[in-house]
């Protein structure tokens, strides 16, 4: 489903959710999320020529012990080199480490799909280059903590 589905926010029409069903009781579904994607449009839309595109995937652990994959695009205003790329890719790992150390399951996600971490990051990369854009593209949980799933 769509962010603005649940939100009623247009704005976040372009982010997609999904949940995975854990247990249901009578006519309720409990889920769990699973992973978020960004519309191939609304990707597509961010690149233009004469920018580069700065690519990361990260595996962190929150604090309560999930396992998530994230995968972040920054597009910069104008080519960037390979250094500087590489400079801001160690800026998106020490702050979606940072972040995932600080907070646990829900609070990550929470912050993640609605783009705290992805404003973070571009606070902490413009100095390194100068950015047109910050986005977590797309996430998927590779393991879930037991107490998550127990919880109701």
């Amino acid at each position: 489903m769509s962010l603005y589905s649940l939100t009623n926010d247009p704005a976040q029409q372009h982010i997609k959710l999904l949940f995975q069903v854990v247990k249901v009781e009578r006519d309720t579904a409990y889920t769990v999320f699973k992973a978020h994607d960004l519309a191939r449009d609304y990707l597509r839309s961010l690149v233009r020529r004469g920018s580069s595109k700065v690519d990361g995937i990260f595996d962190v652990y929150t604090k309560d012990g999930c396992k998530l994959r994230v995968m972040i695009l920054a597009t910069t205003l104008k080519r960037a080199q390979a250094s500087q790329e590489r400079a801001l890719r160690k800026v998106m790992d020490q702050v979606v480490r940072s972040k995932a150390q600080q907070l646990d399951f829900d609070g990550f996600v929470q912050e993640m799909v609605l783009g705290k971490i992805a404003s973070d990051i571009f606070n902490a990369a413009k100095k390194v280059y100068p950015l047109r854009k910050v986005e977590v593209r797309k996430s998927k949980v590779l393991e879930l903590a037991p107490q998550v799933l127990s919880k109701p």
